[in-house]
């Protein structure tokens, strides 16, 4: 049986949605929130394991869930698992494409030009292979909305991240183009920029506590919010509630990029 929504959720049921980077952080956080919205979640993840995992508390919470190892930098991957979705549970209605990375924070002249590649094989081809293939399976379902992980990183520019601020400001081109597209043909595309969000993404960079404090100085909330603060966002963006937005650029940084 599946998971009723919550009081105050949007109603979700009866669509299927694709989560990529869902086995932790963000994406683990909104898989959950959305099958609690009364979505059927399929997970892709390049680490399956962790993947599985969230998808089986989420079916012992009562919800519709199951995981794949998807890789989203290669396209033929993509593919397949958007006609392996269609096949199995009869069309795709939704995606959150969340799969991202950074690199080691380092000035433009010093980063190796493989590291940037790897970069934006996952920030941006791993968006756009997705949507090359979600798009089509939407248009068959009659329609659909797609969120984009962007960042803060994709509005405004940041020392030492140049490669990943470049990777995330292509997201969000790439999010309003899309949109224009689709904007008379029922799909709709927006972006989602977090600010500093708990993850292993920011503690990567962020390696003790001393830095952490940094960052809340420079925040006018005095924090870093936590995974399940975007959840509600993401879904708030996929359902009909804001289906007059498309080519959006949702910022949710605690007032980061208002000061």
């Amino acid at each position: 049986m599946s998971h009723l929504p919550l009081i105050g959720h949007p109603d979700l049921s009866a669509k299927v949605c694709l989560v990529t980077g869902a086995g932790a952080g963000i994406g683990a956080s909104a898989a959950q929130y959305l099958a609690d919205c009364g979505a059927t979640v399929i997970l892709a993840d390049r680490d399956l394991a962790s993947s599985v995992a969230v998808a089986e508390r989420i079916v012992d919470r009562g919800g519709e869930a199951s995981a794949i190892l998807l890789d989203v930098t290669v396209d033929s991957e993509v593919g397949d698992a958007v006609e392996r979705i269609e096949r199995e549970y009869g069309g795709l209605h939704l995606a959150f494409n969340n799969a991202g990375v950074n690199g080691p924070a380092l000035m433009l002249h010093e980063q190796d030009p493989k590291e940037v590649d790897r970069i934006f094989g996952v920030n941006f081809f791993g968006v756009y292979y997705s949507m090359r293939h979600q798009i089509p399976a939407m248009l068959r379902a009659g329609g659909g909305a797609i969120v984009n992980t962007a960042s803060v990183g994709g509005i405004i520019g940041a020392q030492g991240i140049s490669s990943y601020c470049a990777s995330k400001h292509a997201v969000v081109g790439l999010t309003k183009s899309a949109a224009a597209d689709y904007g008379r043909l029922g799909v709709r595309v927006n972006a989602l920029a977090p600010g500093s969000v708990r993850t292993t993404l920011l503690t990567d960079w962020l390696d003790d506590e001393s830095a952490v404090e940094k960052m809340n100085e420079v925040t006018p909330q005095g924090r870093i919010a936590e995974p399940d603060e975007m959840a509600g966002i993401v879904g708030w963006m996929l359902s009909d509630a804001s289906s007059f937005m498309t080519g959006s650029v949702v910022t949710a940084d605690g007032g980061f990029t208002a000061v």
